[in-house]
């Protein structure tokens, strides 16, 4: 990959990546309730699923889906309804005072904040097309296409777990405060139910 296509590959990456969305919302999230170093597992999910769209491209799967009416909505509404379902959850969780809920949110299993994060990636079809049509930009046909994709891969995920844990987990540090009393804990977590039932549904009825 020449160097000017990487330069741009990640200016581009860099400003996809500050666009909010379902894993920026689900970092803020985990940084809340387990703390800025733990939300890193979420987003180490987030990244996991990437790799699986930009794999899925690679391999040519990602036309099929793109061109695939059944499958692209099938993928679409199983991902808006997870979102959806982590919204009402999120939106109806109890304030966590006592030290043992305290506890509890603070050390939620690495395993369960990487499972969300993959599933919250991997569930969105958008992405799939979304790397269909960025990607191939980038890509020099006559080139040897396996290290022009994994430098494409490499330079998109780390560009990714830099803006998500540094600014928008590190941004959520800021409402943390919020976290100490009742009230507090009551508006953030609705508020980010809300935002993750908006995304959900944007993601089920924008074509």
């Amino acid at each position: 990959m020449q160097f000017s296509l990487w330069l741009a590959l990640l200016g581009a990456g860099t400003l996809i990546s500050f666009t909010p969305g379902a894993g920026a919302i689900n970092t803020m999230s985990n940084s809340l309730n387990a703390g800025f170093r733990r939300s890193i597992w979420g987003i180490f999910g987030q990244q996991a699923a990437l790799l699986i769209h930009i794999t899925i491209v690679a391999l040519g799967v990602g036309i099929l889906v793109a061109s695939s009416p059944v499958a692209f909505n099938v993928i679409r509404y199983a991902g808006a309804a997870y979102l959806v379902y982590l919204g009402i959850r999120q939106f109806l969780a109890q304030p966590a005072l006592d030290n043992e809920s305290v506890h509890a949110r603070r050390n939620e299993p690495r395993w369960s904040m990487f499972r969300r994060g993959l599933w919250v990636n991997l569930l969105n079809p958008k992405a799939i097309v979304f790397f269909l049509a960025f990607l191939p930009q980038f890509i020099q046909v006559g080139q040897p296409l396996l290290p022009q994709y994994l430098i494409a891969a490499a330079t998109v995920v780390v560009i990714d777990v830099l803006v998500m844990w540094f600014f928008f987990a590190g941004t959520a540090r800021s409402f943390q405060r919020f976290t100490r009393d009742a009230h507090g804990q009551r508006v953030l977590n609705r508020v980010f139910g809300v935002l993750f039932v908006l995304v959900g549904i944007l993601l089920a009825t924008i074509h």
